[in-house]
């Protein structure tokens, strides 16, 4: 039986109305066969969202993709439980323990603190969570032998997006905004602004960044779509930038409402997905997307463990290893300069061979 908690649509599902419904539909788990080999198996993965949800067209989507992808294949069904808020967090975990999970799936690193805490309760259940483990601390090391964690070093990817948006920028301004600082947000930042200044030390151009300067920059305070987000992204705008990367979920679709408002071309940076084909009526706003391989490293992660090969070594997403990257241009094929993509492709090598280092929190 597949659970999925969706959101209301006004405000959402109060944690303890989640927990009713997730323990009023709860069945016993039930022995599947392996779609692939025929294979009985006796194995319930599931998966707990952030606040952001499964529907946000990003991190927590790509995620429920995966693992959607790994029960179809393992022939068994999936628990997914959305929370609506960071109180919903360690109830939801309880509650996936309670009705016999044997692998949880925890999407990002707000989970990170109730994670630890139920895997230390449950070490005979195998915990997997996407970007990091361990009480927020970011480092890729985990506080217990049964969490997998799957990170990205997303910088490398947002380089490449800041050397396009510097390369697209007719203001030579272009700006960035996240939902909150962590690592794991601020990663895109980083990259991007690094790719910029490179860009920058290849040309006479000068594109100036806004919104973060390396150490700290522009935050909503949450992931969610709303008047903060927009006004953030509004006040970039005024400041003449004409690309803009918001980096947190949801935040993307504030930042297009004031772009579709703003009465002039002003390109949009999506993050995690390619937010073309996951949200097509922002298509003709995205210059690109920095891609994270949420979807493959949880689908990777939740096949191994029902086939009993659950490896808890972390795995990092990189450019050489394609768990990181960029999306196509679509319909900005014709607006960018026809050197770019070349230049790109041979960036990216460099890139991977370490000619051109790209600094993240996950190499110092």
């Amino acid at each position: 039986m597949t659970i999925t908690i969706k959101k209301a649509a006004f405000g959402g599902l109060a944690g303890l109305g989640a927990l009713a419904l997730l323990a009023g539909c709860a069945s016993a788990p039930t022995e599947s066969t392996d779609g692939a080999s025929g294979e009985a198996i006796d194995f319930v993965p599931c998966m707990v969202s952030d606040s952001g949800g499964f529907d946000d067209k990003s991190f927590n989507q790509l995620g429920y993709e995966g693992i959607q992808k790994a029960a179809d294949e393992l022939g068994v069904e999936a628990i997914t439980v959305q929370s609506d808020a960071e109180t919903d967090y360690a109830p939801n975990l309880t509650n996936l323990v309670d009705q016999g999970c044997d692998l949880i799936v925890t999407v990002g690193f707000a989970l990170s603190a109730a994670t630890v805490e139920s895997a230390l309760a449950n070490p005979d259940i195998e915990y997997v969570i996407i970007d990091d483990a361990a009480d927020n601390d970011f480092n890729g090391e985990t506080d217990a032998p049964n969490i997998k964690p799957i990170l990205f070093d997303t910088a490398q990817a947002a380089f490449l997006a800041g050397y396009a948006a510097a390369d697209y920028s007719k203001t030579n301004t272009v700006g960035t905004f996240g939902g909150m600082n962590f690592p794991t947000v601020s990663i895109f930042m980083d990259g991007f602004k690094q790719g910029v200044d490179y860009y920058n030390t290849q040309t006479d151009k000068g594109v100036k960044v806004l919104g973060w300067d390396g150490t700290d920059g522009l935050f909503t305070g949450g992931f969610e779509a709303n008047d903060t987000a927009r006004n953030t992204a509004q006040g970039l705008i005024d400041q003449n930038v004409d690309v803009l990367l918001p980096v947190g979920g949801p935040i993307y679709q504030s930042a297009a409402a004031a772009i579709r408002d703003a009465g002039r071309e002003i390109a949009l940076i999506g993050v995690d997905a390619d937010v073309t084909e996951t949200d097509p009526s922002v298509a003709d706003l995205l210059l690109t997307s920095i891609l994270k391989g949420i979807d493959v490293g949880t689908y990777d992660a939740v096949t191994a463990a029902g086939k009993g090969d659950f490896d808890p070594s972390p795995f990092i997403g990189t450019l050489e290893n394609d768990g990181v990257g960029i999306a196509p241009f679509h319909d900005f094929e014709s607006k960018v300069s026809p050197e770019l993509q070349g230049q790109l492709d041979d960036l990216k090598a460099a890139i991977i061979a370490g000619d051109v280092p790209v600094k993240s929190y996950l190499n110092g």
